[in-house]
Formats: C-alpha cells, structure tokens, sequence
C-alpha cells in the first residue's frame, strides 16, 4: 500500500489482528504504547484501532530489537531522529524551490533589461 494512499493511516484493525500480522503477543503492543512508541487510534469504545502505519510501525520496531540488537530506548530515539531528518528535509526543498522561484524571477528581470 502506498503510504500517500489515505487509507494508510486508517484505522481498522483490532489489536488481536494488528498482533497476528506482525507476530507479537497483544500485551508487546499495549506495552509499546505505554512506553510511546505507538499511538494507536481509540474508538468511541476505546478500543484499540491501528493502521496500515501503525503495522509498520510494528514492523520497524522488531527489526530493529531484533535484527540489529537496539534496544526500546534506542528505537525511540531512531524514529525520533528519522522523523526530524523528514522535517528537515520538506524544509530544504521548501527553501529550495524559493530560491529557484527567485533565482528565476531575477533572471526575467535581467532579462528585461538586456
């Protein structure tokens, strides 16, 4: 699924099946959540709801205690670094295509008048 695709962020599984596609016990996701690491959505009866993010969310969580060793504290700070690395990104193309929209308007105005 595209993660531009508005279904990605809609919540719709219950943590019973959010477990079962990632292959964790459903207390390791409420225990995620306490610590901060998932936010997952409430419904009007507070249950728990998670997107197609949130699954992948998971995912990222297990590959990187498992995989590679990090510890929960470490995750937190990876995904907190990865979320200001895409903040700083969008904010350097942002600047960038001001500075070429400039750069454009000052070579119309050269232009002009040679």
């Amino acid at each position: 699924m595209d993660n531009e695709d508005p279904l990605y962020e809609e919540p719709c599984y219950v943590i019973s099946v959010a477990a079962r596609m990632v292959e964790l016990h459903p207390q390791t996701l409420r225990y995620y959540e306490r610590v901060g690491l998932l936010t997952p959505h409430r419904s009007g009866g507070n249950r728990r709801l998670y997107s197609q993010r949130d699954v992948e969310r998971l995912r990222a969580i297990m590959r990187l205690v498992d995989e590679l060793g990090v510890n929960l504290a470490g995750v937190e700070v990876i995904f907190n670094m990865r979320r200001r690395m895409q903040e700083m990104q969008a904010e350097m193309d942002r600047t960038r295509e001001e500075l070429e929209a400039e750069l454009a308007r000052l070579r119309s105005l050269l232009d002009d008048v040679t």
